[in-house]
């Protein structure tokens, strides 16, 4: 039985332990192209949450819900082979160029991450035209203490990186051959 004065310590120890199981950082990245084209011409390539055929790295998507929040979900098919199965729209706003999806389980043999979150938006240039910004969050793909260097933060950032830059080089592309 523990003492009276040792049930805080009892409490702080038992908080403690948990806490310091899991010492991964939530990592935001934000990667983006500028395009020489209106953000609503660029909206009606990208707007369509179940079609990724802009995005070069994609064999196929599947999906139920068409464009509707916390409804709608996708499976991704990358060339690859890999799947990036059952991401969620979490929120459509069509009248400013964005949406929000979160991807819950990912095979970290695709994509080393764990609790990957997005969010694809179109702003005005300055410069002219539009910029298509994708911010992702994400955690590393071994969440406790000492990752294998696969599944760490590095690993983490580089192949987000290599998803996200080559898609949005896809996209860019397309406008510049088509205007």
């Amino acid at each position: 039985m523990i003492s009276r004065r040792l049930l805080p310590l009892a409490f702080a120890i038992g908080f403690a332990v948990p806490a310091a199981a899991h010492d991964a950082q939530r990592v935001k990245l934000v990667l983006s192209v500028p395009i020489d084209a209106p953000a609503a011409k660029i909206w009606s390539v990208i707007g369509n949450f179940q079609d990724l055929s802009w995005d070069c790295q994609v064999v196929r998507t599947t999906g139920t819900g068409g464009n509707t929040p916390n409804v709608a979900t996708r499976s991704v098919t990358l060339k690859s082979g890999g799947v990036l199965p059952n991401e969620e729209l979490e929120r459509y706003e069509p009248q400013n160029f964005t949406y929000a999806t979160f991807l819950p389980h990912v095979d970290v043999h695709v994509l080393p991450v764990t609790n990957y979150s997005s969010i694809i938006d179109i702003v005005p240039n300055p410069a002219g035209g539009s910029i298509v910004e994708w911010r992702s969050a994400f955690y590393r793909g071994y969440p406790n203490f000492g990752p294998p260097p696969e599944l760490n933060e590095a690993a983490a950032i580089k192949a987000v990186t290599a998803m996200v830059k080559p898609a949005l080089a896809c996209l860019k592309s397309r406008f510049d051959r088509h205007g």
